[in-house]
């Protein structure tokens, strides 16, 4: 859909040129009441403009679901283009894995990370996969002999040392997966605190930035193989959080159950602090009725953890890597792009979770975003 409709014409930041002067009365007084109950600012010039235009928008109905589709396509857009997500009280560090291959790990990581960092986050993601497909879609050099992963695991090479910045997104950064990873599985065996190497460079690497004065890493993403090797392991010990994304097919669910009982292994042997916080679905297609009962299965399951947001099957996402791009950079107005947009504003919001509703959660077993770090360790 191009930003043209029953909104206007919208300008780069999403806006319509005449929102405040043609919306009519009815449509000022629905804006006005959205934006005071969501943000209890009715003076807000930027959020009531872009209330006016979502209310200017024509109803959508079951019996139309293209004109639905649409709808939630321009309604993202209004709302996401331009609009800077909050930062988070200390750095994040999410291991994004799923134990079963082809659920959309890689595409998660990238675009995720290139949406966070679109919307004024600094961003770095560490590609732990010897097949280098997030490097690749970040358009970072990852050529046999580069800097990489590789050297910050098994020579203990500093990180700063192997991290690229895209060329596309400014604020995103990658330390690369090579070739050279596909032998490190055998020569961390014999490899002295083998499990906890990928954790300790990522805290020197945070300590660096901040002793060089540069901006903090909002948000650390690690992509993970789809397997249970010494690889995996380090991803999970470096994160502090887990986000699983899971294809809308019953193989996932069965994936799902196994990938639960390592992370509870992991928890429980070497790294206590981590946890399963969010849930992402992929793939998901509304035509079938597969798709909406695995959907529903999780939600109920996981309420808390699963983002309300899910993510199409979509061309333009498959298509992006093989321009060196995300989806956020290849087709910015498609539907991946803007429902990977609004994920990552789901997953930034919860950052900015009160401490101590986060607390709650804890004491009632379900573990939130804010309870990423450990009461003792630093925050950066």
């Amino acid at each position: 859909m191009d930003e043209h409709g029953a909104g206007g014409t919208l300008d780069d930041h999403g806006r319509g040129p005449d929102a405040a002067t043609t919306a009519s009365p009815d449509v000022r007084r629905r804006a006005d009441v959205g934006v005071a109950s969501a943000r209890g600012v009715v003076g807000d010039a930027d959020e009531w403009r872009r209330a006016a235009l979502v209310s200017s928008l024509p109803t959508a109905t079951p019996d139309t679901p293209l004109m639905a589709e649409l709808h939630q396509d321009a309604r993202r857009r209004i709302e996401l283009r331009g609009r800077r997500f909050p930062r988070p009280a200390s750095t994040r560090i999410i291991t994004v894995a799923n134990q079963k291959g082809g659920v959309g790990k890689t595409t998660t990581t990238v675009n995720l990370a290139a949406a966070l960092a679109q919307s004024g986050l600094t961003v770095l993601v560490i590609d732990t996969d010897p097949q280098g497909n997030a490097s690749t879609a970040l358009g970072v050099d990852h050529r046999a002999g580069t800097p990489s992963v590789y050297e910050v695991l098994v020579e203990s090479a500093p990180m700063q040392e192997a991290v690229q910045e895209s060329p596309d997104v400014p604020g995103l950064f990658c330390v690369p997966a090579t070739i050279d990873l596909s032998g490190a599985e055998i020569e961390l065996v014999s490899m002295v605190a083998r499990e906890t190497r990928l954790r300790t460079a990522l805290d020197h690497y945070l300590s660096w930035r901040a002793e060089q004065g540069q901006p903090r890493i909002d948000y650390v993403l690690v992509d993970c193989p789809p397997s249970l090797g010494l690889l995996t392991v380090n991803a999970f010990v470096v994160g502090r959080e887990v986000l699983i994304p899971i294809q809308c097919e019953y193989y996932a669910l069965e994936g799902l159950s196994q990938l639960l009982k390592t992370i509870d292994l992991i928890q429980a042997h070497l790294n206590p602090t981590l946890h399963v916080s969010t849930i992402l679905l992929t793939m998901y297609d509304a035509r079938t009725r597969l798709a909406q009962q695995v959907a529903a299965e999780v939600r109920t399951h996981f309420p808390d953890r699963t983002l309300r947001t899910s993510v199409p099957r979509s061309v333009r996402i498959s298509e992006a890597p093989s321009y060196g791009q995300t989806v956020l950079t290849y087709d910015p107005g498609s539907s991946g792009a803007l429902a990977y947009l609004e994920a990552a504003r789901e997953l930034a919001e919860r950052a900015a979770v009160p401490r101590a509703e986060g607390a709650a959660r804890a004491g009632s077993g379900v573990a939130g975003p804010s309870d990423q770090m450990s009461s003792g360790e630093e925050e950066r």
